[in-house]
């Protein structure tokens, strides 16, 4: 009589989250998610690619700390550009149909634990070029070398933690959607309670 009762349980929730998986709801909310990674990534690659453009153009006709500043904004940018270019591609190649919930669940807390690492880095970034800035200032060899690249590491720190924050806050108020979904089930220590409304 309990195996009966489990099985029955074990299929009522298997069809649950089955119909949940192909739910419009679930694929709105994976849609919309793809939908901020991709305009997220295309800022980003524009970000990237007009610093690229600018140190380009700057680069020959700069001096002093000037020049390292758009040299490292060069250096900087491929490896943006390179971030933005394989997070389009996840982007536009996920398809929001074919994630249930729980791998939407596993995709969207990901994203925001990446982000706010990836925030903390920034951080990181911007009180090393603040450091270079620092020793430029004593350093008798090189002190343009330091200033300009403590400059530029400093200005993208700064745009990577506004950038990252703010990816953060846009896909953590997605959070309410997702847990709309969700709140039909329930666990109580002995028993999974699904409620269904037709």
């Amino acid at each position: 009589m309990m195996a009966k009762k489990i099985i029955m349980l074990l299929l009522l929730t298997g069809l649950y989250f089955t119909a949940l998986a192909q739910s419009p709801e679930l694929t709105a909310f994976n849609e919309s998610r793809l939908q901020i990674n991709k305009i997220g990534m295309l800022t980003l690659g524009s970000w990237a690619l007009g610093n690229m453009g600018t140190a380009a153009f700057a680069i020959g006709r700069a001096s002093g700390s000037n020049k390292y500043f758009h040299q490292m904004n060069l250096y900087w940018n491929v490896v943006n550009l390179a971030l933005a270019g394989f997070g389009y591609y996840g982007a536009v190649s996920g398809k929001a149909g074919s994630y249930d919930l729980f791998h939407s669940i596993k995709e969207q807390y990901g994203m925001e634990k990446i982000l706010l690492f990836n925030a903390g880095l920034d951080v990181g970034y911007m009180l090393g070029g603040l450091y270079l800035i620092e020793r430029g200032k004593n350093n008798i060899n090189k002190p343009d070398l330091f200033k300009g690249f403590g400059q530029s590491i400093l200005m993208q720190g700064g745009f990577l933690f506004l950038f990252d924050l703010s990816m953060y806050l846009i896909h953590h108020s997605q959070e309410n959607n997702l847990r709309n979904l969700i709140d039909n089930v329930s666990f109580q220590g002995n028993a999974i309670q699904i409620v269904l409304y037709f």
